[in-house]
């Protein structure tokens, strides 16, 4: 097992891992700040995981939040097991071939979204009482208006939001690998868990295609809850 973890880490892996926490924090700030209904703050998370493997991404996932939440935005710091999770099980989808084309990512970004629903319910019901800072909670707000009780309402939502956040997520470090030199990717400890099945442009364009329309169901998804 130690062996298994001390593959994960190279000397790109501890120069990769801080790059990465920034732009989880940064780009999570954003949604934070904007009350979007997405999270898009494990962008960095899934690139370690991917190019690395799972445990230097479960490592980057937790320190995100424990860094987020001690320096900037208390909120986030008891979401770090879910981080965590997000961290591993992208690492373990990318080292069953799931990182190799743009259908085969959005198969990972839905099963780490099953993943973070799972995790993050008993979190966001026991410690926030189902409202938390995220903008996802006008959803959570409307389910419970409708009568749903507060697990039922919380675990929705997270299936709703979740799905496109982490194929989003997935997508748009598909999207940052395709563009890296070859010889950069080559220098981390898994560059054959993102050896691309099909042409690199089409599959860039793709994943970009993907992430435009998912952004675009998102909006949609969201004006009918709160327009209705």
């Amino acid at each position: 097992m130690f062996n298994k973890i001390k593959g994960n880490f190279n000397t790109q892996t501890w120069v990769l891992i801080p790059i990465a926490i920034a732009i989880n924090i940064a780009v999570g700030q954003i949604v934070v700040l904007l009350k979007l209904p997405v999270y898009l703050d494990s962008i960095g998370t899934v690139l370690v995981a991917v190019l690395c493997g799972p445990w230097a991404g479960a490592l980057t996932g937790a320190l995100t939040n424990i860094i987020w939440g001690l320096a900037i935005d208390p909120n986030a710091l008891p979401w770090w097991p879910v981080a965590f999770f997000i961290g591993y099980m992208a690492g373990r989808m990318a080292q069953w071939g799931f990182f190799k084309s743009w259908w085969k990512v959005a198969v990972t970004g839905f099963v780490v979204a099953l993943t973070a629903a799972v995790v993050s319910t008993p979190i966001a019901v026991y410690i926030y009482g189902g409202i938390t800072a995220s903008g996802s909670s006008f959803i959570t707000a409307y389910l419970l208006q409708t009568g749903q009780g507060i697990w039922q309402a919380v675990f929705s939502t997270g299936f709703l939001v979740e799905p496109v956040d982490k194929i989003t997520t997935a997508m748009i470090a598909f999207a940052i690998i395709l563009g890296l030199p070859k010889r950069t990717v080559g220098g981390y400890p898994k560059p054959e868990q993102v050896e691309v099945e099909g042409g690199s442009k089409n599959e860039l364009y793709i994943a970009l295609g993907v992430v435009v329309l998912l952004i675009l169901i998102a909006a949609f998804v969201l004006r009918g809850i709160l327009g209705g």
